[in-house]
């Protein structure tokens, strides 16, 4: 199914539910082939909105360089967010489908890093959400 629909759309996307003491996260394989931009991986948001995330993330930075470290506040409607630099290593139990795709080629990870409901994000001494941020 991950190599199907890297085929017909680019990219798959995989999410992986919430349980109790876990955070859910979703993330994209086949971006970093295809469209020459990294992978993305969103923690902490329901499946639906994660995936509309990698969809925007899709149209606006495809075979374009990704802002790091900047807030950006019309990726969506919905609240700003910014992008990180995730070390591969630090996702090796987390995005399997990715490692399995690309075995030995080089790809790259950035994580979407969103603000709590009152606009704090993770490194503000007020944030108060479950997000986690990958290093």
């Amino acid at each position: 199914m991950v190599n199907d629909n890297i085929e017909k759309f680019g990219f798959h996307t995989t999410y992986v539910m919430e349980e109790a003491g876990f955070t859910p996260f979703g993330y994209s394989t086949g971006l970093y082939k295809k469209f020459k931009i990294p992978e993305l991986i969103i923690s902490g948001l329901p499946n639906g909105l994660t995936n509309e995330l990698i969809d925007n993330y899709v149209e606006k930075f495809r075979f374009k360089e990704v802002p790091l470290n900047k807030k950006i506040d019309n990726f969506t409607n919905r609240f700003p967010i910014y992008f990180i630099e995730i070390n591969n290593e630090s996702l090796t139990e987390y995005t399997l489908s990715s490692f399995k795709f690309y075995e030995n080629l080089e790809f790259k990870y950035l994580q979407l890093v969103f603000p709590d409901l009152n606009g704090y994000f993770p490194n503000e001494s007020k944030y108060d959400y479950d997000q986690k941020i990958f290093e």
